[in-house]
């Protein structure tokens, strides 16, 4: 990098470039942590590159997922904690991929700022390196855009793309679903990356923000603040241990339109999943919400995930093998429905 690379008039157009290459060398450790085999340069250049690990695979296929984290980010701004939002943004493209059967290969982020505050913008990419380790992605490449005049100084935007690769024959294929198959639920961490608009609605944050961080005994003593932050699970390797042991029929990754919009993706046409209201385990996050907001229970559960951040469909006579197959991955299963013929593709009872 040559240091006769700024630019006065630019900067005085509210554009600092040299704040971009302090942020890039603030951010290297971070990014260093994601390398995996299939890394081929350092950051830096103009695009990333990766080499393909097909080995094994007849058909590798590549699948692909974007996404953002909603304006949970504005929770981050508020909090001025910007180290966790990164894995949100991972999460929810991971998250997605895996559903495929994909395992995720690399990822690239996009951060839209009103200034370039280096430390922050490495705090940010600091909470992405971390969801890449989580879900076994290297962080190859991104882009940090400096926007004065588009947003207010301290506001930021954050999203991300993640690549994976499944062989052909493995992708998942919900036409092997049928009547008898059971539902597993993997919990979620909390709110995770959606439906932020009405919960700050809800807890009028944008003209309250104090009483976000009054401890609050329904939350086990945390704040809402702090409950409201808690990043989204990555349930990546959990799934990919899964896949090898189980037939596993379908997965949802429960997003923005909760269940009623997310776990009807996986199941094929003259089926639907019977979920048994009872055995979800509601987080309280989701029955205060319910309570202050006054929601309706269809509205909650056709908005957030209410506790369960991803369903997976796997056959009767499986359901045990995958539940300790589960557990020995670090996750908390439990079975929330079954499948059954039917012309509406899920029923909450």
């Amino acid at each position: 990098m040559s240091n006769k690379s700024f630019s006065d008039s630019y900067a005085a157009a509210g554009v600092d470039i040299t704040a971009g290459y302090k942020a890039v060398e603030l951010m290297k450790k971070h990014i260093a942590r994601t390398k995996n085999e299939g890394c081929l340069d350092d950051v830096g250049g103009f695009g990333g590159c990766f080499g393909l690990p097909m080995a094994g695979m007849e058909e590798p296929v590549l699948v692909s997922g974007t996404d953002g984290c909603g304006t949970k980010v504005k929770m981050a701004i508020l909090m001025d904690k910007h180290d966790t939002i990164g894995i949100d943004a991972v999460a929810m493209c991971v998250n997605d991929i895996i559903c495929c059967g994909a395992k995720p290969l690399f990822f690239l982020d996009y951060i839209a700022c009103g200034k370039n505050i280096p430390e922050k913008i490495a705090e940010i990419v600091s909470g992405v390196a971390e969801g890449c380790v989580q879900s076994g992605a290297a962080l190859i490449g991104g882009e940090t855009a400096e926007h004065p005049g588009m947003m207010p100084t301290d506001d930021y935007d954050l999203a991300g793309f993640a690549v994976g690769i499944v062989d052909k024959k493995k992708i998942l294929d919900n036409k092997k679903m049928a009547a008898g198959d059971v539902v597993i639920a993997l919990k979620s961490s909390g709110i995770h990356s959606n439906g932020f608009s009405l919960v700050r609605k809800v807890f009028d944050i944008d003209h309250n923000p104090d009483s976000l961080y009054v401890p609050n005994e329904s939350l086990g003593g945390k704040s809402i603040a702090e409950t409201l932050l808690t990043p989204t699970r990555i349930y990546v390797k959990p799934v990919l241990s899964l896949l090898e042991k189980v037939n596993v029929k379908g997965i949802s990754h429960i997003t923005g339109g909760g269940f009623y919009e997310n776990i009807p993706r996986s199941i094929p046409d003259g089926l639907g999943a019977k979920i048994d209201r009872a055995s979800v385990k509601i987080l309280p996050i989701f029955e205060l919400i319910a309570k202050v907001g006054g929601i309706s229970e269809h509205d909650m559960f056709n908005t957030f995930n209410m506790g369960v951040g991803m369903s997976i469909v796997v056959p009767a006579n499986e359901v045990e093998l995958a539940l300790d197959t589960l557990r020995a991955a670090g996750e908390d299963p439990y079975v929330i429905g079954e499948i059954a013929e039917s012309d509406e593709k899920i029923t909450i009872c």
